[in-house]
């Protein structure tokens, strides 16, 4: 079927002047990978988040993927995270052998809180991953943060959707250990549909995270004669707390790097004009009826890389006059990740977590990229009351 307006997988278009970038990098940058653009991004980024340390990647999964590594679980180590989230928020933690246990989401925020944090810790939690879904920063992020270094739990924040957010002058991504962002093609910002950023504040992690990130690469501890011997660099096993961590390959390139930069002086921008056309749907929308309630943000809590409501009534019969009287593509998102297969053959197939089934089985995310028209979302908002008159006229 084609919608008026589709679910976009891509959020904004480049400026000209990004573009020119894009072009000029691609023709002249060397090396294309691995060079002065990418330290130039991790510096700035590393600036804007206000942490030590940031290492760009070719994704956020990668990302998680190494702090898995970092975080050297032993038999019978335990994450808690949230069932309501993107699959790859958790499975990287699997594959490095630790257990999930499933944690709930405040019903009210739709994101944990410290309080359905804390009724899955046991002796065995060794990390906590939190994720700001859908644009917001956690509210209790800093209680979380402080419970987690008064229980020496490492934390781990999943900031792909929430870049540019803060509370109390502290951007998401800075409370934790680690904070990973996303410059996939659906965020507020991307670097050519995929990239990701790790961050931290440990010098101990900044010291091998290179090596996890480009193969094992590192200079030789020793002065040569010629340069090409014995070779043009060394391969090591990086080493933490005496254990070694086997490297990978997750470099981000050149372009991508120089165009993160870039992008990095309009994220803000951008998300304010994505919370001021939230805020206005919001408001007109609530209104001509109560059916749908909305996390209604209007300061830098909020990015609005997504929008989405909760019906109280009638979730499906919304959907389907939306999508097939006015074509508007709305979906229903996150999958709780236990009713998943791949969760289920693994043995985490079972949750107690009723937040999370009620909102989940009774939410709708609209379309919401940056690039969306006034004129498409002008109908979207129209439409919508419309629909949402006619729900309430058949009560």
């Amino acid at each position: 079927m084609k919608f008026k307006i589709p679910f976009l997988g891509r959020a904004h278009k480049y400026t000209d002047e990004e573009l020119e970038l894009i072009k000029e990098i691609s023709s002249n940058a060397v090396p294309l990978t691995q060079g002065k653009y990418l330290k130039e991004f991790e510096q700035k980024f590393a600036d804007y988040i206000e942490v030590k340390y940031a290492f760009g990647v070719n994704n956020a999964t990668n990302a998680l993927e190494m702090t898995a590594q970092l975080c050297q679980f032993k038999e019978g180590d335990e994450i808690i995270a949230p069932a309501h989230t993107f699959t790859a928020s958790v499975y990287p933690f699997l594959k490095k052998g630790a257990k999930v246990v499933w944690a709930d989401i405040d019903f009210d925020n739709r994101v944990v809180s410290l309080d359905t944090i804390k009724k899955c810790v046991t002796k065995k939690t060794k990390a906590i991953v939190v994720v700001h879904l859908y644009g917001m920063i956690i509210p209790d992020i800093e209680d979380i943060a402080n419970f987690c270094k008064e229980n020496d739990i490492i934390l781990i924040e999943d900031t792909a959707q929430a870049l540019g957010t803060e509370i109390n002058g502290k951007k998401a991504g800075s409370f934790g250990d680690f904070g990973v962002f996303s410059f996939h093609s659906h965020k507020n910002i991307t670097t050519l549909g995929e990239g990701g950023m790790l961050v931290c504040n440990d010098e101990r992690y900044a010291k091998i995270i290179p090596m996890l990130r480009h193969n094992g690469h590192c200079a030789w501890d020793f002065d040569r004669e010629y340069y090409w011997q014995p070779a043009m660099g060394n391969v090591e096993l990086p080493e933490l707390d005496g254990e070694y961590l086997l490297p990978n390959n997750y470099c981000m390139g050149e372009v991508e790097a120089a165009l993160g930069s870039k992008l990095l002086d309009r994220i803000d921008k951008i998300n304010e004009e994505k919370r001021k056309r939230a805020i206005k749907f919001i408001d007109e929308i609530t209104k001509v009826s109560d059916i749908l309630e909305f996390n209604k943000i209007s300061d830098k809590r909020h990015n609005y890389h997504l929008l989405v409501a909760y019906a109280k009534t009638k979730r499906d019969d919304i959907m389907k006059k939306l999508a097939f009287e006015k074509g508007i593509q709305v979906i229903v998102q996150y999958y709780p990740l236990y009713r998943y297969d791949l969760y289920k053959k693994l043995g985490y197939g079972q949750a107690n977590v009723p937040n999370t089934d009620k909102f989940y089985d009774n939410m709708i995310s609209f379309p919401f990229h940056h690039m969306m028209s006034d004129k498409e979302f002008d109908y979207m908002l129209k439409s919508t009351k419309e629909v949402l008159e006619e729900i309430e006229s058949e009560k």
